[in-house]
């Protein structure tokens, strides 16, 4: 087996800048765990369209501290991002109703989520949107617990795939369907699996706005010089075909890999979701009945223990910075990066489906715009005429041209049709939407369950731990953790 110790991989990552872990402590009731009542539970967890790195074997305290640095770089960046949007703001708000919209996008994303909401506001003279940028997913997420406690909430919210729920099974979401009806918009130009998403009990509370799911990147230059050809591996068997041809070593020292894995801080769980079904089978049912540790999740899991053993996949702290480097062929990873790994990457992208093992499987993520059942009625009309707004066929293409994050609306691919012959990697993600699927609500609906299940992944890949024993460690905790979420769905739904 492969050193993992490596010469040119460790001065390469160690030039490189990497982004601090980001862990959070619970706002309120114990971590992990949702309370009774009207307070939201909020605990560190990552979802799967902003990247986080962790130092494997860190403990939680030195999480949290690498969180606080990481606060203040974003604090920084986002007051330079506040200052050059005043600077260009001559809007006067005086005769309109204004709304405050809490964001979650950084960097060049972040520039395009501002670019919507200037948008909007010269759209019309009524509504004035104020933009106010809270950090990650996690971190919009712990902000808006602690504004709810407040009573100082905003009308409108990002909440990403594996936070939104928390806020409606705690009653704090305002239902949307009598809205889309009072003006008078066709629900079904929404893609339907996308849409559904954000649906309980035939009421929809969550409306897709920025979402993605995983593809399969590779370098090209490596492909063609392993005499592979152009196109993504169609299944895992074929793909350990080539692995060897991909893989470039000095000796002992691994100079380049096959492909990279990510870890539990960056999305592991999200992207094995899709491998898992491939593999046919489950992390959970709907009823939150746990079946991660049968017989088809403990083989998927073998097959990522099996690609690290057998010396042609690694673990790296940075995945996409790995691939940008030059120092993995390939990875999987959100088509949400696809905009800003273009830009960096100094070599030509290639972007494919999955690859299939017995089946086909992926997931659908990223996050999508709620009102807050605590605006006033003024705010909530307000709040989802901007919801309206950037979720409508045009904004929706603006976004997906600027971002790589999916097009909402199937109208709105009627007008790409020239962005996608000049950007065909952009094309992948729609195309293979059609045969993705919700994800279980093992990962997405009990807290914590994307990191319950991202560090059993990382006991397997990084510790070569045996994959029966870690997953049954892992199904014990999520029954415990799903207990209080049955009871308070039942609360709710009945």
């Amino acid at each position: 087996m492969l050193d993992k110790r490596m010469n040119r991989r460790t001065l390469v990552t160690g030039m490189a800048a990497g982004a601090a872990s980001m862990a959070l402590l619970a706002a309120c009731g114990d971590e992990d765990t949702l309370p009774d009542g009207d307070d939201v539970a909020v605990e560190a967890e990552e979802t799967d369209d902003e990247p986080v790195v962790a130092d494997e074997g860190d403990d939680e305290e030195e999480e949290i501290e690498e969180s606080d640095d990481a606060d203040e770089e974003m604090d920084d960046d986002d007051e330079e991002e506040e200052e050059e949007s005043d600077d260009s703001d001559d809007i006067d708000t005086s005769d309109r109703q204004t709304i405050v919209y809490w964001g979650s996008f950084s960097g060049a994303n972040g520039e395009a989520e501002q670019e919507v909401v200037r948008r909007f506001n010269e759209s019309q003279d009524e509504i004035y949107v104020d933009y106010q940028f809270q950090g990650s997913y996690e971190e919009t997420a712990q902000a808006l617990t602690q504004a709810l406690q407040a009573q100082q909430a905003p009308a409108v919210c990002l909440l990403s795939d594996v936070w939104w729920f928390r806020f409606y099974v705690n009653e704090m979401l305002e239902p949307l369907n009598s809205y889309y009806e009072a003006h008078d918009i066709d629900t079904s130009d929404y893609v339907d699996s996308l849409f559904e998403e954000g649906i309980r009990l035939d009421e929809s509370y969550w409306v897709p706005f920025a979402r993605s799911t995983p593809i399969f990147y590779y370098n090209k230059e490596m492909w063609e010089e392993a005499g592979l050809p152009d196109r993504g591996p169609e299944t895992w068997d074929e793909f350990e075909e080539w692995a060897q041809d991909l893989v470039v070593s000095d000796g002992d020292s691994l100079e380049r890999s096959a492909f990279a894995h990510p870890g539990a801080a960056s999305y592991i769980a999200w992207l094995f979701q899709g491998v898992i079904w491939q593999y046919e089978g489950l992390y959970s049912d709907p009823d939150f009945t746990i079946r991660i540790n049968e017989a088809e999740g403990v083989e998927a899991a073998d097959f990522y223990r099996r690609s690290v053993e057998e010396g042609w996949a690694t673990t790296p702290d940075d995945l996409n910075l790995e691939f940008t480097n030059r120092l993995t062929a390939s990875m999987m990873a959100s088509t949400a990066a696809l905009g800003s790994i273009t830009e960096t990457a100094e070599f030509e992208v290639g972007t494919a489906f999955l690859p299939e093992k017995y089946a086909f499987g992926c997931p659908t993520g990223g996050a999508g715009l709620s009102l807050l059942a605590a605006a006033s009625d003024e705010e909530k009309e307000a709040g989802f005429q901007f919801i309206a707004f950037a979720t409508s066929p045009e904004i929706t293409a603006y976004w997906s041209q600027a971002t790589g994050y999916m097009p909402v609306r199937k109208s709105a691919e009627e007008g790409m049709a020239d962005f996608y012959e000049e950007n065909p990697n952009f094309r992948t993600a729609v195309e293979q939407l059609a045969y993705t699927t919700p994800q279980d609500a093992a990962r997405v609906f009990i807290p914590g369950g994307d990191q319950i299940i991202g560090r059993g992944l990382e006991r397997i890949t990084i510790n070569a731990e045996d994959p029966q024993e870690v997953f049954d460690d892992v199904a014990e905790t999520l029954e415990e953790e799903a207990e209080p979420v049955i009871d308070q769905v039942e609360a709710v739904e009945g």
